[in-house]
């Protein structure tokens, strides 16, 4: 009677749990837990272990109701254990970490589950079994190096909680962009230029990375701006106002008018300034440059050329000056 009681609780916890549906974990863990507690139950009022049964006795649909019984236990011990296991993930790891570690509790538990039952529940030796294992997942191993470094690597970094789903970052030797998928072998970056860059974890894991949405989304941005030597004040006033009036940048923090360098040519002004999101620089950038164009012609200052055009205008003047003695000589000799 035990034996069949626990048959019937094995196969109705199946099949409540099946019409429970996937989009209700909670009640699924439920029934999990009721079951599996029933079971235990009649197993322990029986005087029936899980890890032997004896069966000298049993002959025939009693022997093989002995052992469904203890495989159907074995089996909802199992769920029980992973849906206990997805519960406390979900309500302490972002999903990102939960979904990795989910899998790998279910990469381990159902192995050992499924030695146990072939160990307690039919005899037979495991040891040879698990030698044998350990033979092939060598030769594996050996031939999926790459892949399974990329496994690792990604299993690091999920603890590590390096980066994380929408975040945008930055590769030292590689690309920028959002994070907009995550598996066991790689991350899919989103970049500014709207393509799909695929990045193994392995690579990931070797490189130096800028999260540049922690932590927050906000990115500095510094534009360097060369003016005609003027009094230095009013270049700080009408650059700061050109940063007030865009809409693209923000405000709080205020944006830095820095005055870098002056000679007799020019003022050379950084600006340095904060947008919402890494995807905006562009936009935000242009902005600005728009603005400062517009506000200098307003206040009557004028751009400096650049310090490179000065170096080779020189060099050209020089050149002339050069040439221009050569001729003066020719004709005085001539």
């Amino acid at each position: 009677m035990p034996l069949i009681l626990i048959n019937i609780l094995g196969i109705a916890g199946i099949v409540v749990w099946h019409f429970q549906g996937s989009n209700r974990p909670t009640g699924r863990l439920i029934v999990q837990i009721l079951f599996f507690a029933g079971m235990s139950s009649v197993l322990y009022l029986g005087g029936i272990s899980p890890q032997h049964v004896d069966d000298t006795n049993l002959q025939g649909f009693a022997a093989l109701l002995a052992k469904s019984a203890l495989v159907l236990w074995w089996t909802h011990l199992a769920w029980t254990i992973i849906g206990l296991v997805r519960i406390w993930l979900m309500l302490n790891r972002g999903p990102r970490e939960a979904h990795l570690v989910r899998d790998m509790t279910v990469g381990v538990i159902y192995p050992g589950v499924a030695l146990s039952i072939i160990g307690f529940v039919f005899g037979m030796p495991v040891g040879t079994l698990i030698a044998t294992s350990g033979i092939v997942a060598i030769v594996f191993g050996l031939a999926l190096q790459n892949t399974l470094g990329d496994v690792f690597s990604g299993i690091a970094l999920t603890l590590g909680r390096t980066y994380a789903i929408g975040d945008w970052i930055r590769m030292k030797d590689g690309p920028e962009g959002r994070v907009v998928e995550t598996n066991w072998r790689s991350a899919n970056l989103l970049t500014a230029e709207y393509n799909i860059v695929v990045v193994p974890n392995s690579v990931l894991a070797r490189q130096a990375l800028t999260n540049l949405s922690r932590p927050d989304d906000t990115r500095q941005i510094t534009l360097t701006v060369r003016v005609a030597p003027t009094q230095p004040s009013f270049v700080e006033q009408v650059m700061r106002s050109a940063l007030q009036g865009s809409t693209r940048i923000v405000q709080d923090p205020l944006p830095i008018v820095a005055l870098k360098t002056i000679d007799a040519v020019a003022i050379e002004v950084d600006l340095l300034f904060r947008i919402a999101s890494p995807a905006d620089w562009a936009a935000a950038r242009n902005e600005v440059i728009d603005l400062i164009y517009s506000q200098c012609n307003a206040d009557g200052l004028s751009l400096a050329a650049p310090a490179e055009s000065l170096v080779f205008a020189s060099a050209a003047t020089s050149g002339a000056k050069i040439v221009g003695r050569i001729d003066a000589r020719s004709s005085g000799a001539v």
